[in-house]
């Protein structure tokens, strides 16, 4: 059944008259029904919030009058997440306190909830935040950049604000994308008097915050960050290129649901070491189609066609 935290969450948006809190706190419980197995109830949860003006999918706008949040409610799960020994116990560690906040709130402790991953594209960060916000039974709130960031002078400010008065009022994980945008470092040549104020003002709401929502930035590029934003974050992780443990893995976790026989040779991972993680899965999910198609197990001879492929295009782009 529900939490006590999620059925006190969905009385106080009903008595304060808030459609869009109500409808979180409806899909917040389907999905922690569906997590425990409970598909049917679950199901028939989603329906009425769909009846209460929700559109249909798991993608929508918070409200119809801003478009800078996108919810998602996500599936994926921790074990399907290929990262370092040392990152999986950090982001353990962020799942076990907020499960255990209020018994931290005790000892006048807080559980790490502000959140700053950084690494090259492709590496994660942004599965990763999908399987935080799966993993403890919360919707992920991603925030749209191109609709935050303008070139008129107080309106990001402003709209930033916005944001951070959602994190307060709906309980849940959100997730800035490409943080570079406000994150820039103020002592950039390059940087002008507003950057400079969006960056102030992100940093005072941040700081200011003390809801109990997660806030998870990511950069593709941490030195471009100002070093005040570090701080404000309890937690840094820097993800790197997978590992050839880490490849072997990602081709077990992906092919091995279609072709259980399917082992990666030594040649194959040498092929895919320049790869990043999400490139390694499209090559699986090509290789899989093409079998699909073929009606043919997954042959190595065309995961290395379409690594070759891949490699072979960016080389190209560079040049």
């Amino acid at each position: 059944m529900a939490t006590a935290d999620q059925i006190k969450a969905l009385i106080k948006a009903h008595i304060e008259h808030e459609d869009d809190r109500f409808k979180t706190a409806v899909l917040q419980i389907a999905a922690y029904e569906a997590t425990r197995g409970h598909e049917t109830y679950a199901r028939e949860l989603k329906k009425y919030a769909e009846k209460i003006g929700v559109p249909k999918g798991n993608v929508f706008r918070l409200n119809q009058q801003s478009p800078m949040l996108l919810m998602t409610i996500p599936s994926d799960r921790l074990t399907d997440l290929i990262v370092s020994d040392e990152i999986l116990e950090r982001i353990e560690r962020i799942l076990n306190e907020f499960r255990n906040r209020n018994k931290l709130q005790k000892y006048g402790l807080m559980n790490r909830r502000k959140i700053l991953i950084e690494g090259r594209p492709g590496t994660g960060k942004t599965f990763t935040a999908s399987v935080i916000a799966s993993e403890l039974d919360l919707p992920l709130y991603t925030v749209q950049m191109d609709k935050v960031v303008t070139k008129f002078m107080g309106e990001t400010s402003v709209k930033l604000r916005q944001i951070f008065d959602a994190v307060s009022n709906s309980t849940g994980v959100y997730f800035f994308d490409e943080f570079d945008a406000i994150g820039a470092d103020r002592g950039l040549d390059n940087e002008v008097g507003e950057a400079r104020r969006i960056l102030n003002s992100f940093l005072q709401f941040i700081e200011q915050d003390e809801s109990e929502s997660i806030i998870v930035a990511a950069t593709n590029n941490q030195r471009l960050l100002d070093q005040a934003l570090f701080r404000r974050f309890d937690d840094v992780l820097h993800y790197s290129m997978p590992s050839r443990e880490d490849i072997r893995r990602l081709f077990e976790l992906r092919i091995g649901v279609f072709d259980r026989d399917f082992v990666a040779s030594e040649q194959l991972i040498d092929k895919a070491t320049p790869l990043s993680h999400a490139e390694i899965i499209r090559v699986c999910d090509d290789a899989i189609k093409i079998s699909i198609l073929e009606n043919s197990s997954v042959d190595e001879s065309i995961l290395s066609k379409l690594i070759f492929d891949r490699i072979a295009a960016y080389s190209s782009k560079e040049a």
